[in-house]
């Protein structure tokens, strides 16, 4: 349980990126299918998803 408490903030920006990822594919998205990250949802949830990991573990404060 501790664990989760230590990694709150990344979870949180992981879970948030990954549904803005996915609300950019469905909002946005690629219509010709040539784009690398918005043509699937798979693919545009993952990179948000990391993304959003990435940025919120920008804020975490070090000990």
């Amino acid at each position: 349980m501790n664990i989760l408490l230590k990694y709150r903030l990344t979870i949180i920006g992981v879970i948030v990126g990954a549904l803005g990822g996915y609300l950019y594919y469905y909002f946005v998205g690629c219509a010709s299918g040539t784009c690398a990250i918005t043509s699937s949802p798979v693919n545009s949830t993952l990179y948000g998803s990391v993304m959003g990991g990435l940025l919120s573990n920008m804020f975490k404060k070090e000990k």
